[in-house]
């Protein structure tokens, strides 16, 4: 007889809301999990992942959830449990690493006793010990100097640190079952990697099973044993990695896998979910002549923006009684950009890839060197002359919810912008610009009576997108413009970015930690290491053969699947 897997769900349901009124969001899902193996569950926002590994978790909220099926642990039924037998469960059996540690973290402890709590709630260790075992588990998760991290707060910690000290934290009690939803979205794909093949070698070496939520199924097949593909929730495919990755059977899981732009060929537009579901979608690749022929016509045309010899220094007080500090953020970077041109900017965080995007924009005042848009010096300028200025400079927000305010309409977001900069004759004419904006962009103009929260994060995306092109800039930053978009949206995001370009000229800076997007959209890549440019070239030959050490690593930790 086979041993009973660990984990054992059967027709699952989920839905939300009251006995009288419910919405189903996860439609009679049934897998396992066996003991000693990593499962990947991966799927689009929406499909029901995280809903699932919550109801795993026992953190959906009783009054409003409705859970029907079966859900066992260790042939226990989960759905069955008080509150007191879930607390002794949760964290000591059954664990998980949540998605953005800065919000999963209390701001206001120390790190170090953040996992002191966690192991004193379900042990009887005294304080020294227990501080001595936090030391060893920040040690076992390659944190560097785990006696300075077990004194520091979580802001002074870096992304991929603070995603250590998460783990550090659902290791405490050595679960048997290690639920890990989205746990490197927000990082660069060197500390992703990083991430990775630590997670990898604890789970081997505690023989724990683990359950790795992603979007990425070329990340997920670098660590899964098995791939579950989850659709609007329900479960449309399972098998092993090289199964899912090299033999897809559903148009969905096959559309998932080719919405990521490839590292070894250029399309001319990037296969989305809808384009090969109705099989509208037609493979065209840019040649290295066509792509010669188009860097000819730019190339010889006046640069539309200089940028020579920029540093940006920002001082801190040391303390109380003693000097300033100084952390030289950008250190004397030089380069040129063409009308209609795509420059990437990549690079680690940190590395002063925003910060330089601040600068060009004068929203940070550069500490020495020269910036010119168009021949004119902008390190000059006075502020009336800056707020013109930003009709001709827009900038893309990494986060499209943070950036539109949460209390007025989509259409008002659109027609603020216009009477500031004076764009448009009346209200009703600005209106209609609105509407047309919407729908450039792929909306409709039903979207102008609509909230934000009313949005998905790519519809919110493309709002950002028609907000900036309003003002018919010259020159538009995208600052990790699409890093929290969905696979699929983030194709259709890009296509809609680079089909604008082709209709209004517009000029790209597109800053992103995410190279093999960035390897689609550029024409010229700047690789910026500790404020510096550490190699400048063109895109394609860069990642083709890359000069500098640090390029070759920032390529090779980029996951391509099996």
């Amino acid at each position: 007889m086979e041993n009973a897997p660990l984990v054992h769900l059967k027709e699952l349901r989920i839905s939300f809301g009251n006995k009288k009124n419910k919405t189903e969001v996860v439609h009679g899902i049934s897998f396992d999990i066996q003991s000693n193996e990593i499962v990947g569950l991966v799927g689009e926002s929406g499909s029901g992942k995280s809903v699932t590994a919550m109801a795993l978790m026992g953190l959906l909220p009783q009054k409003t959830s409705f859970i029907t099926g079966e859900l066992t642990f260790e042939e226990t039924s989960l759905l069955t449990l008080a509150p007191s037998q879930w607390n002794a469960l949760r964290g000591n059996e059954i664990a998980m690493i949540f998605q953005e540690p800065m919000s999963a973290l209390n701001p206001s402890l120390k790190c170090g006793y953040q996992v002191i709590e966690m192991l004193q709630q379900h042990g009887d260790l005294t304080q020294r010990k227990a501080k001595q075992e936090v030391q060893r588990l920040f040690e076992k998760v390659k944190l560097p100097r785990p006696d300075a991290i077990f004194n520091s707060y979580p802001h002074q910690l870096s992304g991929g640190q603070m995603q250590r000290v998460m783990i550090a934290m659902a290791l405490a009690c050595k679960p048997k079952l290690l639920i890990a939803d989205e746990p490197t979205t927000a990082l660069d794909v060197t500390v992703q990697k990083e991430i990775i093949q630590l997670l990898k070698e604890l789970q081997a070496e505690t023989g724990m099973s683990m359950l790795f939520i992603s979007h990425d199924l070329a990340l997920v097949s670098e660590i899964a044993d098995r791939v579950l593909v989850m659709y609007q929730g329900n479960l449309i495919e399972s098998g092993t990695a090289f199964q899912i990755f090299k033999l897809p059977k559903k148009p969905y899981t096959k559309a998932l896998l080719a919405s990521r732009p490839s590292l070894t060929e250029r399309l001319a537009t990037l296969p989305t979910i809808a384009s090969i579901a109705e099989g509208t979608f037609k493979k065209q690749v840019v040649t290295g002549q066509q792509r010669a022929q188009q860097h000819k016509a730019l190339y010889t045309k006046t640069p539309l923006l200089e940028v020579q010899n920029i540093h940006k220094t920002y001082y801190t007080n040391a303390s109380l009684f003693g000097g300033k500090e100084s952390v030289a953020a950008v250190q004397g970077v030089s380069f040129q950009v063409y009308e209609g041109e795509t420059v990437g900017l990549v690079g680690e965080s940190g590395c002063g890839k925003s910060t330089l995007g601040k600068v060009i924009l004068q929203l940070e005042p550069a500490t020495e060197g020269f910036i010119r848009f168009r021949g004119k010096e902008l390190t000059r300028l006075d502020k009336k002359e800056i707020q013109r200025l930003r009709k001709d400079i827009q900038l893309i927000f990494q986060d499209p919810f943070a950036s539109l305010n949460p209390r007025i309409l989509i259409g008002e977001a659109l027609t603020e912008v216009m009477a500031v900069h004076q764009i448009g004759n009346s209200k009703r004419d600005r209106k209609k610009r609105a509407e047309d904006l919407l729908e450039r962009v792929g909306l409709d103009a039903s979207y102008y009576h609509r909230y934000p929260h009313q949005l998905s994060g790519g519809q919110r995306q493309r709002v950002g997108i028609a907000r900036t092109i309003a003002l018919e800039p010259s020159l538009i930053i995208c600052d990790e413009s699409v890093s929290a978009l969905d696979i699929s949206v983030q194709a259709q995001v890009l296509n809609l970015l680079n089909e604008l370009k082709e209709r209004f000229g517009f000029t790209y800076i597109f800053i992103s930690h995410d190279l093999a997007v960035v390897k689609y959209m550029a024409d010229q890549l700047l690789v910026m290491n500790q404020g510096k440019l550490e190699e400048v070239g063109d895109a394609d030959e860069i990642y083709a053969n890359p000069t500098r050490d640090y390029t070759r690593r920032l390529i090779d930790a980029i996951p391509k699947g099996l």
